[in-house]
């Protein structure tokens, strides 16, 4: 969606239009809007062959780039995933729509009847990083909570983004909804970035989703209201009554299921008493993974390497691991209390009272017990797909859905009282 001009300019006029999309938005029905991303999504299928044509000049340019594995792995699109983008249309489509929910009503004594119902929060803007999936479940999760998706992906997906992107507005378009419901910023200039971060006039909220530098470039230049998708810096704590073969199963899953997203494992915190029997089980289940170990942890795997203070805080986004013993329950909540990044937790243990000391005490978005911490996705919680997890704790944490897209208004009824 290219626009002429200086480029506070462009944004401005860009910003423009997705402001007057999200007022008809805001009172489309929920059958339009369904038809909307049934149409989309049947649209990234029967389209596939552009986008993944896209797709593959992105990834051989980041090949040739020299860009790590891990990343390619976050850009790269299959037939597989273009079908699981449609797929997370569709379950958007066939899910509640929160807009015009009545939260709650009640009638003061002077005969006012008081109710507040939910609405949409207007232009959503998304700033994000090597994932062109997140221009369709941004897109769809926006679109279905009657929100313009404003949407900022960076260069090395552009070119998957602007076909993902012009797919979308096609088929919303000829549904009978605006095509800029869905407006993408093709300067993927860093000056692009900061300007598309200050567009206080048009944009309701920000959500970035990308690593430290991009979080640190919103908490620098932004002007506009912003949720923080943070770092997920996610523990294991294997406890002493943990059922190891369990134990075992979720700490492979959580740390190589996918080790380039945010809710897979980084730490693996073991209990003294079970970690002569559970390290050398968990170091052959592991195989190819860098385990780095505290002193402790390191005498049961002779082929880790050592931590420092950094690794505790380190978000790997690979085949890595820091891997500690601890003494007890008390001690694996203070190592995540003061390493943790608020995300997701784990524990493995078979003590009820134990796993609701941890669900208690233990800050972060989601805590986890005798699972994965893979399974802190919205489409794993069944909101059809996330637009980030928000790992703040004003307005909405954890896994973005539809209702985290809405705010409330009141709505005020009388039949002429007028305030002494």
């Amino acid at each position: 969606m290219a626009v002429s001009g200086p480029l506070d300019q462009q944004m401005a006029v860009l910003g423009r239009r997705a402001k007057s999309a999200s007022r008809v938005l805001a009172g489309a029905s929920s059958d339009l809007k369904d038809r909307a991303l049934l149409q989309a999504a049947d649209a990234l299928v029967a389209r596939s062959s552009e986008i993944l044509a896209a797709n593959a000049q992105d990834v051989l340019a980041a090949e040739e780039d020299g860009v790590a594995p891990t990343v390619i792995d976050r850009l790269r699109l299959t037939p597989a995933r273009v079908e699981s983008m449609a797929a997370g249309l569709r379950q958007v489509a066939g899910l509640p729509d929160p807009v015009g929910e009545v939260l709650d009503g009640w009638v003061r004594p002077n005969g006012l009847r008081i109710s507040r119902v939910r609405v949409p929060l207007g232009v959503v803007a998304i700033i994000y990083e090597n994932r062109p999936n997140v221009t369709s479940d941004a897109a769809g999760l926006c679109l279905k909570s009657g929100n313009a998706a404003f949407l900022r992906g960076s260069s090395g997906a552009i070119r998957s983004n602007i076909v993902i992107a012009t797919v979308l507005r096609d088929a919303i378009e000829a549904a009978g909804l605006p095509a800029d419901s869905i407006i993408l910023v093709e300067d993927t200039s860093r000056e692009a970035a900061v300007a598309f971060m200050r567009q206080r006039d048009t944009v309701d909220c920000l959500i970035p989703r990308g690593g430290p530098s991009l979080i640190q470039s919103i908490l620098e230049n932004a002007t506009v209201p912003y949720v923080i998708d943070g770092d997920g810096n996610c523990h294991v704590y294997v406890d002493a009554d943990a059922d190891l073969d369990m134990a075992l199963r979720v700490i492979v899953n959580a740390k190589t299921q996918r080790p380039s997203v945010c809710n897979a494992a980084e730490t693996l915190l073991v209990h003294r008493a079970v970690a002569s029997e559970f390290l050398p089980m968990a170091a052959l289940a592991l195989e190819g993974v860098e385990l780095i170990a505290d002193p402790v942890a390191a005498g049961y795997l002779p082929e880790s390497t050592p931590a420092d203070e950094l690794a505790w805080s380190t978000e790997f986004l690979d085949l890595r691991l820091a891997v500690k013993v601890v003494d007890d329950l008390d001690a694996a909540i203070d190592h995540i209390a003061t390493y943790g990044s608020g995300h997701s937790e784990a524990i493995i243990t078979s003590s009820l009272r134990t796993a609701d000391r941890f669900t208690a005490e233990v800050d972060a978005a989601a805590v986890v017990v005798n699972a994965s911490t893979r399974f802190v996705d919205g489409e794993e919680f069944g909101f059809g797909a996330e637009i980030g997890i928000s790992t703040q704790k004003l307005h909405a944490r954890g896994p973005m859905g539809l209702r985290e897209l809405t705010c409330v208004k009141f709505i005020v009824r009388g039949d002429g009282q007028v305030r002494g």
